[in-house]
């Protein structure tokens, strides 16, 4: 779970005193790469729309260029159709998705599926040891599991199939999933118990594969499909390149009934496939109701994020990721996922507690205050597969830099904290040591504000549980001050 929280919130701070007189009321109608602009204000009004609609195409597309396509991004991985294994979890070193899981050790295969389909097939893993592979497409529509809640540990192969396949199921694959867009992303995710297990979760990462359909079949394979000069972004240049990027994605994403209406809007004013648009072309007048219609769509973002799912004792609870059906065209909903965290799984495979605030809806800062969580005697998270509560810079949402390198503490750790005399488990959520004889317990914070994250892996489906979002039977303990 790519660009920072407040993204885009500055965006239109950039307008002179000049651009929010109101006397700016009807300027020409302007042409723009050979496309006739609407009024000022018709064009402001798709802009925020587009905007609301686009962003997680955006941020998807921007990931995409620094993890598949610029090798000098600084997060590149591998090129399409290669799974790169990284032997390490997350660290602050890792900045280009947002709010990242230091819980798992990643692999990633970002698919072209342009020529042929992709299978993954995956090895036996031991019952005991989660794992996952995430499939994510291009509108950010998680449209696949497999894993240990999903599929069980045995091995297997699994069809991986785009827009345009009309194929049946090939002989030795256990499933196939239809992703809506060509360049979709599986994200492996491998429980990792304790630094020493590395090697073992290592092994397990070997007998992750991706290859072609024709290659897994030993047949030829197809004409490979044409080179694409991909638009370059990145995900500090969203802000800045917000509908150019747009423009650019919208090329890989493959229009759809749910989306026809939004992107006949975006394409008058030259956005979408066969268009190029170009915000320096644009006139003053136009130039500042984008970036007006910006900051608002970014506001209502921001405001679904606040009020989008239940408050409990101080934690935002809510299901945020899904499917295409899931979203059902509730762009603002969509986007407000892609926020809040980019990439982020299913609630029945993963929930995402979260908070910026105590108990008592004040905000956490780790410049001016020490707080603790404590879970009561049986009352840790309850889950099938494990839980971790992690440490993020309130600004950047990324993981914090400290003194003994822990971003989290979660229940593999277990055994090596201290529990108090009733049986409860108290965290210490400070920047400074609490002591020695705490320090197993700690969870060190930025001397800054405060950005918590709690994450349960494979919820229990059955009371108590978090599930349903927000309504199930247990409840994350709130942040107390000291």
């Amino acid at each position: 779970m790519i660009t920072k929280r407040d993204l885009l919130g500055s965006a239109a701070l950039a307008l002179t005193a000049t651009m929010a007189k109101a006397d700016i009321v009807s300027p020409p109608v302007i042409e723009q790469n050979s496309v006739e602009w609407p009024s000022l204000f018709e064009a402001k009004d798709i802009a925020e729309e587009g905007f609301i609609y686009g962003l997680p195409l955006v941020m998807y597309y921007a990931v995409m260029q620094e993890f598949a396509v610029d090798r000098n991004s600084g997060q590149f991985k591998a090129p399409f159709n290669e799974i790169k294994n990284l032997n390490h979890v997350a660290t602050p070193a890792d900045t280009a998705i947002i709010t990242p899981n230091s819980d798992t050790p990643y692999s990633f295969i970002w698919l072209d599926l342009r020529a042929e389909p992709m299978v993954i097939s995956v090895p036996a893993i031991e019952k005991d040891r989660y794992y996952s592979v995430q499939l994510i497409d291009g509108n950010t529509y998680n449209f696949g599991y497999i894993g240990t809640r999903a599929t069980g540990t045995e091995p297997g192969d699994y069809l991986v199939v785009g827009p345009d396949w009309k194929g049946g199921t090939p002989a030795g694959i256990k499933r196939v999933f239809s992703s809506t867009t060509p360049f979709p992303l599986a994200i492996f995710r491998t429980q990792l118990f304790n630094p020493g297990d590395m090697p073992n979760v290592e092994k397990i990462q070997a007998g992750y594969k991706g290859q072609p359909l024709s290659a897994f079949l030993k047949q030829p394979a197809p004409p490979a499909a044409p080179k694409i000069d991909f638009v370059p972004a990145s995900t500090a240049g969203i802000r800045h390149n917000f509908f150019e990027y747009l423009d650019a994605a919208l090329q890989f994403v493959p229009e759809t009934a749910r989306d026809k209406a939004v992107r006949a809007k975006l394409a008058k004013i030259g956005i979408g496939p066969a268009k190029t648009f170009a915000f320096k072309d644009l006139s003053f007048e136009h130039k500042a109701e984008i970036l007006v219609a910006m900051k608002q769509g970014n506001g209502k973002v921001d405001k679904w994020l606040a009020g989008g799912n239940k408050n409990i004792n101080g934690w935002n609870i809510g299901s945020f990721f899904g499917d295409e059906a899931f979203y059902n065209s509730d762009w603002v909903m969509r986007a407000g996922s892609a926020k809040g965290g980019l990439l982020g799984n299913d609630a029945v495979e993963a929930m995402y507690p979260y908070t910026r605030t105590d108990a008592t809806g004040e905000a956490l800062d780790g410049s001016k205050y020490k707080y603790t969580i404590t879970f009561a005697p049986g009352q840790l998270p309850p889950v099938n597969a494990f839980w971790s509560v992690t440490m993020y810079d309130g600004k950047s949402q990324f993981l914090v830099k400290n003194p003994i390198n822990r971003y989290l503490i979660n229940s593999p750790m277990l055994s090596g904290m201290k529990k108090d005399a009733d049986g409860s488990l108290t965290l210490y959520i400070q920047k400074d040591s609490p002591g020695a004889d705490k320090e197993a317990n700690w969870l060190p914070a930025p001397d800054d504000k405060i950005y918590l994250v709690m994450r349960l892996y494979w919820p229990k489906p059955t009371q108590p549980s978090i599930l349903p979002a927000g309504a199930g039977t247990w409840q994350p303990p709130g942040v107390k001050r000291v």
